[in-house]
C-alpha cells in the first residue's frame, strides 16, 4: 500500500507573494494552501489564516514588507483546519465566516482537525501552537460588505461547493476574486466534504464575476481575466468528470474500489501530475460515490475514517 495521504511529502515548497493590484496580494507556495491578503486605506485583511499560528507567522512576513497597518479582519473562506487554524496569530479583531461554516465548525470541527493532522504533517508546523478550534467573531447569511478605509470589500457566499458554508471575497474596484477552494488550479482538488452536484453552478456564479485576476485555493496566482477563466473551468470540469464516473459506476453496481480504479483512469492523464492529487483521489472519489448513492450532507471524516478508507481502496 501507498504512504498514507500525504504523510510522505516532506520537501519544503517556494513561496511566492505577487501583487495583484494596487490593494490586493497573494501568498502561495507551489500546490500547497494559499492565502490571500487586501490592504486597505486603515487596516488589512486576511483570507484564510494557514494550518497553524506558526505558519501565519510567514504570511504575516510578507504583509510587513509591503505595510505596518494592522490586520484588523480574518476571512476563513470555509472550515477545513489547514485554513483556519492559524488564525490566531493575525490578532484580528474580527474572525468572519458565513453561517454554514459556522455550523460545520460546529458538528465537525474537532473531528477534522485529528483528521487534517494526520493527513498532512508538513502543512502543520508548529500544531502545539494552535490553541483550540477557530470560531468566528462575525458571520454572515449570503453578503456582507467591509469598509477598509474607503475600499469596499465584499464577502460572499454564493452557494455550496467545495463545502456546503464556502465563502469568496470580491474586491469590486479592482475586480480581484478570492475564491478559497472552490477554485483550485494545477494541484490536486479535494472534495472530501463537497457537494458535486451543486459545484459547478456554484462556479457559474464566481465567472459571472468576471474576474481580472483570481487567488484559488491552492496554485499560482491568476494575473488576467483568460487565465481566471482557464482556473475556474479547470475546477469545473474535474468535478463534472469525477460526479458522473461515480454516478455511472454506482448505476453498474459497482464497488468503491471498481469507481476509484475506474475515475483514475479517467482523471490521471489531465490532473494525475499536480500536487496532491495523489493524495486527494481517495477523498474525493469516496465523496463522489456517496453523493451518488444519495447522501447528500458530507459524512465526517476522522482520523479512524481516513485510514479505513485509504486501506480498503488506495
Amino acid at each position: 500500500m501507498k504512504s498514507f495521504a500525504s504523510q510522505s511529502d516532506l520537501k519544503p515548497k517556494k513561496i511566492s507573494f505577487p501583487r495583484l493590484s494596487r490593494s490586493c496580494w497573494a501568498f502561495t507556495a507551489e500546490g500547497d494552501p494559499n492565502t490571500g491578503v487586501i490592504v486597505g486605506d486603515d487596516s488589512v485583511m486576511v483570507i484564510d489564516a494557514q494550518a497553524t499560528p506558526l505558519m501565519a507567522r510567514e504570511v504575516i512576513r510578507r504583509i510587513r514588507r509591503v505595510t505596518s497597518k494592522p490586520v484588523r479582519h480574518v476571512v476563513l473562506s470555509h472550515y477545513h483546519a489547514v485554513r483556519v487554524l492559524g488564525a490566531s496569530a493575525y490578532k484580528a479583531g474580527e474572525i468572519i465566516a458565513s453561517q454554514r461554516t459556522l455550523g460545520l465548525i460546529r458538528e465537525r470541527g474537532k473531528q477534522d482537525m485529528a483528521s487534517e493532522i494526520g493527513r498532512f504533517p508538513r502543512l502543520f508546523r508548529g500544531a502545539g501552537s494552535i490553541p483550540g478550534l477557530t470560531w468566528p467573531t462575525m458571520v454572515f447569511k449570503d453578503e456582507m460588505s467591509v469598509m477598509l478605509g474607503k475600499l469596499e470589500v465584499r464577502i460572499l457566499h454564493l452557494g455550496p461547493g467545495h463545502t456546503g458554508g464556502d465563502t469568496v471575497v470580491w474586491v469590486p474596484s479592482e475586480k480581484v476574486l478570492f475564491s478559497g477552494d472552490l477554485v483550485e488550479y494545477e494541484a490536486g482538488i479535494y472534495t472530501g466534504d463537497a457537494h458535486l452536484e451543486e459545484w459547478p453552478n456554484t462556479l457559474e456564479k464566481l465567472r459571472a464575476l468576471k474576474p481580472r485576476a483570481l487567488v484559488p485555493g491552492r496554485g499560482p496566482a491568476l494575473k488576467t481575466p483568460g487565465a481566471s477563466d482557464k482556473a475556474i473551468r479547470y475546477t469545473q470540469n474535474f468535478v463534472r468528470g469525477l460526479y458522473a464516473s461515480a454516478k455511472r459506476g454506482v448505476a453498474a453496481r459497482k464497488s468503491l474500489k471498481q469507481v476509484f480504479e475506474a475515475t483514475k483512469r479517467r482523471l490521471d492523464p489531465v490532473y494525475g501530475a499536480y500536487p496532491i492529487y495523489e493524495h486527494c483521489m481517495p477523498f474525493d472519489v469516496s465523496r463522489a460515490y456517496d453523493e451518488a448513492r444519495g447522501i447528500k450532507h458530507p459524512r465526517i471524516w476522522t482520523a479512524k475514517r481516513d485510514r479505513e478508507m485509504w486501506k480498503s481502496i488506495a
